[in-house]
């Protein structure tokens, strides 16, 4: 999220300065790891959509800029019982903002994607708007864009301290100290670190993704799915990019036993030699949504914790909707869901 705001602020010739502890692409966070899904029939609200849909457009946009593939169109399978979370919340988003989609029976299924071991009472939904994000490369793309539109960014010196004053903001690095009229904080895991009021709020978690070798060839052209288990469990998965079938379990303790145990039940054809297994962080709030607002004591810093496993696919209108605050543009999105009001915080404590 501060590459897509560096990249949008300094496109709109704002002068602008990005830290980062680290040399994005990292493997410090939760933007690495070869692939991410972008699915717009969002399970988790309806009100999501909307920015999915500019997001949509905006990727493709800044893949003409960069000269890059960044999204890959695979179509998506979301397979749950109807009495579930994920194939209700699926069908409550398409149906209120009419997206083209299609339900299928284990049958149904079972006919076009064979590969896939699926009983009754589990249906999935088709999605054609659906696919892979390819990460390390999207985070690169707004870097050069922004540092093209003259941003100034710096690496590997992490922010120590920011405090407000009459005039403007100041951060302080082990390196300098600096001073700007607004500061965007999107830390991801260090969140609670900079912003005191969310210590108690944000939990860091832990994800494993595994790699794993397909068998035979029948996976290369695998949508990419979700599928929600009987006992609530939710495990997601991509086609084999050229690491091996990526599969992972969210919001859930998981170790490679539970992924192979999950794909011999489901995906059979995946469950071949483990190639790779890695770690990313999730910043998850109490309720899973987004918090995007200003900060509580101080209007001139944005808080944006864009987060709980669901975020990346949101980078580029996330962009365009932090530079809106930052400029005290009203956004064109409904962001009542991301107020930081829900969790108590609100401007009577300024």
């Amino acid at each position: 999220m501060g590459s897509a705001t560096a990249y949008a602020l300094a496109a709109r010739g704002l002068r602008v300065l990005g830290l980062d502890a680290d040399h994005p692409p990292h493997r410090q966070g939760s933007h690495h790891g070869e692939s991410r899904i972008i699915r717009k029939a969002y399970y988790e609200h309806p009100g999501y959509v909307p920015l999915l849909e500019r997001a949509f457009a905006a990727w493709r946009e800044l893949e003409e800029r960069a000269h890059e593939t960044l999204l890959r169109r695979t179509g998506g399978l979301m397979i749950g019982a109807t009495t579930g979370e994920l194939v209700p919340g699926v069908l409550a988003s398409a149906r209120a903002h009419r997206l083209q989609h299609e339900v299928l029976s284990p049958d149904a299924l079972a006919a076009r994607y064979p590969q896939f071991r699926v009983e009754r009472p589990m249906i999935a939904v088709w999605e054609n708007d659906t696919g892979i994000l390819y990460p390390e490369a999207c985070v690169r793309a707004f870097l050069e864009g922004a540092r093209a539109a003259k941003a100034e960014l710096r690496y590997g010196e992490a922010v120590q301290e920011w405090t407000c004053g009459p005039q403007g903001v100041e951060v302080r690095t082990a390196r300098d100290r600096y001073r700007a009229a607004a500061l965007v904080l999107s830390p991801g895991a260090g969140m609670g670190e900079l912003v005191a009021e969310l210590r108690a709020h944000l939990r860091v978690e832990r994800q494993l993704v595994a790699h794993f070798a397909p068998v035979g060839d029948a996976l290369q052209h695998l949508p990419i799915f979700c599928l929600e288990e009987p006992d609530g469990a939710f495990y997601y998965g991509f086609p084999d990019l050229g690491s091996g079938c990526k599969i992972a379990r969210h919001h859930g303790e998981a170790d490679v036993a539970d992924l192979r145990a999950f794909l011999a039940r489901r995906l059979p054809q995946a469950n071949g030699a483990l190639r790779t297994s890695e770690e990313c962080l999730y910043t998850n709030t109490p309720d899973f949504h987004f918090l995007v607002d200003r900060h509580p004591r101080h209007d001139e810093v944005i808080v944006a914790s864009v987060c709980s496993g669901h975020g990346f696919k949101f980078a580029p209108v996330m962009g365009e909707i932090i530079a809106d605050l930052v400029q005290g543009k009203r956004p064109a999105f409904d962001l009542s869901m991301f107020r930081m009001a829900r969790l108590g915080y609100s401007k009577r404590h300024g």
